[in-house]
């Protein structure tokens, strides 16, 4: 029996971002040539049927309507350059009659924008790229920013956009062709890592908090600097000119965590890039982020993450 390919669709809106929408299109090539299998079919939409110009100045041109986009299996929206000023009422209703047929729907880079308009969002988590973070949420409070590479809830898939759509796209094909498929195209790209939604935009910490407080954005940076040799709470309120209560007031107000619970996720966030990333021993690796002990960083990690640190460096395929 014949395998049935599936069908992704990309809508791309003018000023879309090439990039992003390559690194998406290019995983479903090289999936069904390293397979041997056709295991994906693509097509290319627009909002009205003619050709657009991506922000690199390619015109692109479709060949399905979107009219016809219900047979798809799933949709991503392409964004770029001002696409939150769009607010087309016939595409956003044709994207929620999409999706009321049962396709599943997606945004790359600042696609999210569209999808949210669409009302299509309210309730998900999503991502989105961080220069559109802050407007995104301001916009649409009913819309649940993790500022993740990328997002997958229920039938929704949001990415940050540039490469993060690869990261995206090989989650995808490992969930429904195995690990192995996608290790071997992010080696055939040259994508030493496959990220994880658990993987943050770095930029985005910093813009959310300095839009609350400028001191705790001081004593995040000062964290930082401070990863292998953490400095005492004591220290950080000095270094600041405030009080250690103040400190603690700030971190619970702003990050719902205690100074030193925000602190070990970000020893933890480092100790796991030195394990994908680096052959430092784990012995190594939980020195310079700071435990005195394999044990205690060994349970931290577990309880984090949800393996052990072992584990996360082991590859599910071998």
């Amino acid at each position: 029996m014949t395998e049935k390919a599936k069908r992704f669709g990309f809508l791309l809106t003018d000023q879309s971002s090439m990039i992003c929408f390559s690194s998406a299109i290019e995983p479903l090539r090289s999936a069904n040539r390293m397979s041997g299998r056709h295991l994906y079919d693509w097509n290319i939409l627009t909002p009205n049927g003619q050709s657009v110009q991506a922000s690199n100045g390619i015109s692109i041109l479709p060949d399905m309507d979107l009219a016809d986009a219900d047979s798809l299996d799933i949709l991503f929206v392409c964004g770029g350059i001002g696409t939150d000023k769009i607010k087309d009422e016939h595409l956003l209703a044709e994207l929620r009659r999409i999706v009321h047929h049962g396709a599943e729907i997606g945004a790359l880079s600042t696609g999210a924008f569209i999808l949210a308009a669409a009302g299509l969002l309210n309730g998900y988590q999503c991502t989105i790229h961080w220069e559109g973070a802050i407007s995104l949420k301001e916009s649409y409070p009913e819309v649940i920013f993790t500022g993740s590479i990328f997002e997958i809830d229920r039938n929704r898939y949001t990415c940050a956009g540039g490469t993060s759509a690869i990261d995206l796209l090989l989650y995808i094909i490992a969930k429904e062709h195995g690990d192995k498929l996608a290790y071997d195209i992010s080696l055939q790209f040259m994508h030493d890592r496959i990220r994880s939604h658990s993987d943050k935009q770095q930029v985005i910490r910093k813009l959310q908090l300095a839009a609350k407080s400028q001191k705790l954005l001081t004593i995040v940076e000062i964290m930082e600097q401070n990863i292998e040799e953490p400095v005492s709470p004591d220290d950080l309120a000095r270094m600041v000119g405030i009080s250690i209560r103040q400190v603690e007031r700030l971190f619970r107000q702003h990050t719902g965590r205690s100074p030193a619970r925000y602190y070990l996720e970000m020893r933890l966030e480092h100790a796991r890039l030195l394990l994908l990333q680096t052959s430092m021993s784990i012995t190594e690796i939980y020195i310079a982020s700071g435990f005195s002990t394999h044990s205690h960083f060994a349970k931290s990690y577990r309880e984090y993450y949800g393996v052990s640190p072992s584990r996360e460096r082991k590859p599910a395929y071998s």
